[in-house]
C-alpha cells in the first residue's frame, strides 16, 4: 500500500465517522429551522408593512374625500339659500347699468359709443351678430298670425329645419344608379368643359349631374316610419286644437265664438240653466208653440 492510498483510506474513514455521528444531525436541523423561521418572520414583517402603508393611503383618501364632500355640501347649501332669479335679475341690472355708464362717458368725451364699442369685436364676429339679430327679427315678425298661407309657410319651414338628410348616402346611391345605367348601355358618361361628369341618355338628354335632382331613391323603412310619426303628430296637434276650440269636445253644441264668449256663456249657464232648460228643450223638439 502506498502513502497516497493510506491518505485516501484515512479520509474515507474520517468522512464516514463524521456522517455517522448522531450528535451533529440535530444541530444542522435546528439551524435549518431557525433559518426558515427567520425567513418567515421577514416575509410576515414585509406583508405587515405593506398592509400598514395601504391602510395609511386609504385613511388619507378618506380624509381628503370627507373634506371635499364637506366643502361641496357647504357650497350646495349656500346655492340653495340664494334665489337664482334674484341673481339673474341683479346680473341683468348690473349689465344695463354698465352699458349706460359707458355710453354716458363716451357721449361726455364726444366719442361715438357704437363705434368705440365695436373695437372689441372682429369683422367676422360683427357680421355673425348682425345676421343673428336679423334672423331673430324675422322670426319675431313671423310669429303673429297674418293668414293661413303664412301660417302654412311657417309650419313648412319649421318641418324643413327639423329634417336631417343623409346627403352622402343619397349621393352615393345616385352615383351607383348612374353607373349601373351606364354599364347597361342606357347612358353614356360625358365630361363637360369644366370637368364635370354628366350622364346622357340615347336621345341626348341629360340624366343627372352632381347637383341634379333627377334621381329617385326608394326610402328605407326608418325614413317611412319617421314620416308616419310626423303625420300622426300633426294630426294629434290638429285634433287637440279642435278640442281646445270646442269643435271636437264632448259637448256637440258650440254656442261661442272665442274663449271669452265661452266663459261668459258658462257663467250664464250656472245661473240660468235651471230656468231655461225646459224652454230650450221645447224649442229643440218644436213643441214650444
Amino acid at each position: 500500500m502506498t502513502e497516497a492510498d493510506a491518505i485516501d483510506k484515512r479520509e474515507e474513514e474520517t468522512a464516514g465517522s463524521s456522517s455517522n455521528d448522531p450528535s451533529k444531525a440535530p444541530v444542522e436541523k435546528e439551524e435549518e429551522e431557525e433559518e426558515e423561521e427567520r425567513a418567515e418572520a421577514t416575509a410576515a414583517a414585509a406583508a405587515a408593512a405593506e398592509r400598514v402603508s395601504r391602510f395609511q393611503a386609504l385613511q388619507a383618501r378618506a380624509k381628503k374625500a370627507g373634506s371635499h364632500n364637506l366643502k361641496e355640501a357647504a357650497a350646495e347649501s349656500q346655492r340653495l339659500g340664494v334665489d337664482q332669479g334674484q341673481l339673474a335679475a341683479m346680473a341683468r341690472r348690473h349689465a344695463t347699468a354698465s352699458h349706460k355708464l359707458l355710453k354716458a362717458e363716451a357721449e361726455a368725451d364726444g366719442d361715438d359709443f357704437e363705434r368705440k364699442r365695436a373695437w372689441d369685436w372682429t369683422v367676422e364676429e360683427s357680421d355673425r351678430w348682425d345676421r343673428r339679430m336679423a334672423k331673430k327679427a324675422r322670426n319675431r315678425d313671423g310669429v303673429a298670425f297674418a293668414d293661413y298661407h303664412q301660417q302654412s309657410n311657417a309650419v313648412y319651414k319649421r318641418q324643413i329645419k327639423a329634417i336631417r338628410p343623409d346627403l352622402e348616402a343619397y349621393q352615393r346611391a345616385k352615383d351607383e344608379a348612374v353607373q349601373r345605367a351606364a354599364e347597361s348601355g342606357n347612358l353614356e358618361i360625358v365630361e363637360t368643359e369644366d370637368g364635370e361628369l354628366v350622364a346622357v341618355d340615347r336621345d341626348g338628354r341629360s340624366y343627372s349631374t352632381a347637383d341634379g335632382v333627377g334621381f329617385v331613391d326608394k326610402p328605407d323603412k326608418a325614413a317611412v316610419d319617421r314620416l308616419v310619426n310626423d303625420l300622426k303628430k300633426a294630426d294629434d296637434a290638429r285634433m287637440r286644437k279642435r278640442r281646445d276650440r270646442g269643435k271636437g269636445g264632448d259637448d256637440p253644441d258650440v254656442t261661442f265664438i272665442n274663449d271669452k264668449n265661452k266663459q261668459f256663456n258658462q257663467k250664464l249657464a250656472r245661473f240660468y240653466n235651471k230656468y231655461t232648460t225646459e224652454i230650450r228643450e221645447s224649442f229643440e223638439r218644436g213643441t214650444a208653440i
